[in-house]
């Protein structure tokens, strides 16, 4: 939040609007209406964290457009520190078309050819706020194309060059990649850079294409640079696989209407944790409370429709836990 004297976190990537169809379990074809609302996996991670009171930062690219006008907005209204946000005069701000199967998973279809996200240059990157960052957070979308591929690996190294901790949350998204290959390979072109690493059961089948129940097929996800490795599962929780315990946390059940963004609320509160105490990694007592909370900052995202709306405040977070028993 705006004031916070939390350390800065960092998110690095894309910013879009999402347009999710006023009834779940139809196809787009068959939807009526569209809500609007903001999204953009590293742009809800940063609101995730101002929610929670902690001091986030977004940095990437959105079209000199209404849209882009309007979801730098969105940032501040979150208390998320612009310095680093870019307007692009050429190209608009990236939209996708979301839809919400029956149990709230969603399919995507994305207009970016190319969207202002894809143009951050390094040259735009604000370097002065990247070395205040005590955490450096980004997805893989960024990598797909120059030139803000390079802008990405250039930000990457300025963080770590500065003393931040590396956080990485693929968010794979297959329409986006040229190929399924593409996408492994891009994604782990920088697997070893990272400090933490969060992915999904689902991701854990795609990287691997092994079965993510399976413990020796995660821990070949594995680097000796790793601090923490975290698997979400759904609403059975998540695992994690530290240099020295390993675990899992049970999730909460709730009733999903829109499961957009519980990754990037479960990733926020974690990032909010660790910002506050980095010896996290090395007491499970404490890891444990910090995944217990952030499961359900991750359930109570999937109870409403569109992301950023649905991120919860630590208060509300709270008295969610205190009234589920899912620990």
């Amino acid at each position: 939040m705006a004031g916070s004297k939390d350390p800065l976190v960092i998110s690095f990537g894309e910013m879009l609007i999402d347009f999710v169809p006023d009834m779940a379990g139809v196809s787009l074809a068959e939807s009526r209406a569209f809500i609007k609302a903001p999204g953009g996996a590293p742009a809800n991670v940063a609101c995730a964290i101002s929610k929670l009171g902690g001091n986030a930062a977004f940095i990437g690219k959105v079209g000199d457009d209404e849209f882009g006008r309007m979801l730098v907005d969105i940032l501040r209204q979150n208390g998320v520190n612009t310095d680093g946000v870019c307007f692009d005069r050429e190209a608009r701000t990236a939209l996708a078309f979301v839809t919400l199967r029956k149990d709230g998973e969603r399919e995507f279809m994305f207009y970016r050819n190319p969207s202002a996200d894809m143009l951050l240059k390094e040259s735009e990157l604000n370097m002065g706020l990247i070395k205040k960052a005590k955490i450096f957070h980004y997805g893989s979308i960024s990598l797909i194309s120059e030139p803000c591929r390079s802008a990405h690996l250039a930000a990457m190294k300025a963080a770590r060059e500065a003393g931040a901790l590396l956080s990485y949350d693929p968010n794979v998204r297959l329409p986006l990649w040229p190929s399924p290959d593409a996408a492994r390979s891009g994604i782990k072109s920088i697997w070893f850079d990272a400090d933490f690493i969060k992915v999904s059961d689902d991701e854990v089948n795609f990287l691997t294409k092994g079965d993510a129940e399976k413990e020796e097929v995660v821990m070949s996800l594995w680097h000796d640079k790793l601090k923490l490795l975290l698997v979400t599962d759904g609403e059975k929780g998540c695992r994690y696989y530290t240099k020295k315990f390993k675990g899992r946390v049970t999730g909460f059940s709730v009733k999903p209407v829109d499961t957009t963004g519980a990754g990037d609320s479960f990733v926020g509160s974690f990032i909010t944790a660790v910002a506050r105490d980095t010896s996290i990694f090395d007491n499970e007592k404490n890891l444990r409370e910090a995944l217990s909370f952030s499961n359900a900052c991750g359930a109570m995202c999937t109870t409403q429709k569109g992301a950023i709306p649905a991120l919860p405040t630590r208060i509300e977070a709270e008295k969610f836990m205190s009234s589920n028993t899912g620990k």
